[in-house]
């Protein structure tokens, strides 16, 4: 009999889904339908201790695809079709053992009042097609990508399931050239930016984690443990169909390079080439897992970190915009998540620090003239046009990462820390729901563009020529630059230039 199967995937690091309210589209109102609304019979559930063959009775009698195994109340396992199709049935396992030995332990769960949204999300990312649905500790139910696709498109699902089926680069990369299309479904379907960015980087999740699967396959299981880490707009959850690749690796500290260095090297870049063949281009500073940079153990990170924000120059200032925005993807999550709460748990006593922060930040304005009026680029090759992601998105995420390191907050996504930010009394509730308002609008109206670019058959860019919006978006614009611009001065003050 098989050992039991280590527990099943943790959920996203770093990820807080908000409710229902926030900017769901009106023609796919079922994406805030809380979960419970879904939940159509009563879970089937055994003893911990059944036998394989009681779950696949039970599953024939009952006509479902899945059972779930309890203890004393509590979930423990769940087991499926698919685990009875590829890990009893292929693998020649005795029936009469028990269920345990091939369920998921430990699953995924939702509570029963979150969003449909939030089962699509974690189906995307884990390629799994049950979510058991909670009340509290009470078990209430069973989702499947079934149930999702009798309300309406499932179609970041079945990219998803077509990653993990994929053997070759060549199928991955034909894959990533749906990216596009994917992204111009959501936004004519007026899907808010949101979560656009949310499903975009579960796709770019589970190409990653696909490479990395199809990699470690060849080149055996890793020698010491690892985390794969999103950097940037995908640790963010912020990605869109224009996106450059940005992430790294932490190592545990039994890592040797001479053992080990190989190993890793070989990983990073295949994953890393791998990821440009679906569409991520290579990051045009390198800041990438191939790079040996970027390739560490815990000790050099923290020394890495320690640095930046010690001596915080001009360097150490980009670097920081990238790298204080992780989030796990595969591998040990508790070398990551142990990193960030030891840096964090500094960054709101560095007052120099934080005074570089801002003053770097604030020299990214959105281009308002003295008059109050949206100054278009005069030269260059996008002269007469606002670049939205730099002039506009940028100083939101720039604003709202300073918040996350002013107050230790382990949030990633920006609308996240702005919000919890907001909780804490770091910023005024209404501060909070303007910045993240603004970027709402700014990032859905980026979102827009690039898809009418892509229509076009042309690259999509970040390049807004204001003769696409109505006055009343350009009125909308030119508040949300005043909204950006206002916070950043309100920064300026609390960190003046007499502190650096």
């Amino acid at each position: 009999m098989s050992t039991p199967k280590p527990d099943g995937p943790a959920p996203p690091e770093g990820i807080v889904l908000r409710d229902a309210a926030h900017g769901l589209a009106e023609t796919a109102p079922w994406l805030g339908m809380p979960l419970q609304a879904l939940v159509q019979h009563r879970p089937f559930t055994l003893p911990w201790h059944a036998s394989v063959l009681e779950v696949a009775q039970t599953m024939r009698d009952h006509g479902v695809s899945s059972v779930l195994l309890v203890h004393e109340g509590h979930l423990k396992g769940l087991v499926t079709d698919r685990d009875l199709r590829n890990r009893v049935v292929a693998a020649g396992l005795d029936l009469s053992g028990p269920a345990a030995h091939i369920a998921t332990l430990n699953p995924i769960r939702l509570d029963q009042r979150s969003p449909t949204f939030e089962a699509l999300l974690l189906m995307t990312r884990h390629n799994i097609h049950h979510v058991p649905v909670m009340d509290g500790q009470r078990l209430v139910g069973m989702v499947t990508a079934s149930d999702l696709m009798r309300q309406q498109s499932t179609s970041p699902i079945h990219l998803a399931s077509d990653i993990h089926r994929q053997t070759t680069l060549e199928g991955l990369a034909g894959i990533g050239r749906q990216i596009k299309g994917l992204q111009t479904h959501l936004s004519a379907a007026n899907t808010s930016a949101y979560i656009i960015g949310h499903i975009i980087t579960a796709i770019t999740d589970a190409l990653t984690l696909r490479l990395i699967e199809l990699t470690e396959a060849e080149l055996g299981p890793p020698p010491v443990p690892y985390v794969w880490v999103a950097a940037g707009s995908q640790g963010r959850c912020e990605q869109t169909a224009k996106s450059d690749q940005d992430n790294c690796m932490v190592l545990s500290d039994d890592y040797k390079p001479a053992l080990h260095g190989s190993y890793f090297q070989t990983l990073a870049r295949r994953v890393c080439d791998g990821l440009a063949a679906c569409g991520y281009v290579h990051c045009p500073g390198e800041m990438m897992a191939m790079t040996d940079t970027w390739r560490q153990p815990v000790h050099i990170w923290r020394q890495y970190f320690e640095r930046w924000t010690d001596s915080p120059d001009s360097k150490a200032l980009m670097l920081i915009t990238v790298f204080f925005d992780l989030r796990a993807v595969h591998g040990q999550f508790e070398l990551l998540q142990a990193l960030r709460q030891e840096v964090l748990a500094q960054t709101p006593q560095k007052s120099l620090f934080l005074a570089h922060v801002v003053n770097n930040a604030h020299k990214q304005r959105p281009p308002l003239n003295l008059f109050g009026h949206i100054a278009i680029s005069h030269s260059g090759a996008h002269a007469g046009t606002v670049d939205l992601k730099n002039h506009a998105i940028t100083p939101i995420v720039d604003l709202a990462r300073i918040h996350a390191l002013e107050a230790g907050l382990l949030e990633v996504n920006t609308c996240d820390r702005l919000e919890r930010a907001s909780e804490l009394g770091e910023l005024s509730e209404q501060g909070s729901r303007d910045l993240r308002d603004a970027l709402e609008f700014v990032s859905s109206l980026r979102i827009a563009h690039q898809s009418h670019c892509m229509q076009r058959g042309l690259e999509p860019d970040n390049h807004l020529h204001l003769q696409e919006l109505s006055n009343f978006q350009r009125s909308h614009l030119r508040e949300a630059f005043s909204v950006i611009q206002t916070l950043q001065d309100v920064w300026a003050q609390r960190y003046p230039l007499s502190l650096l």
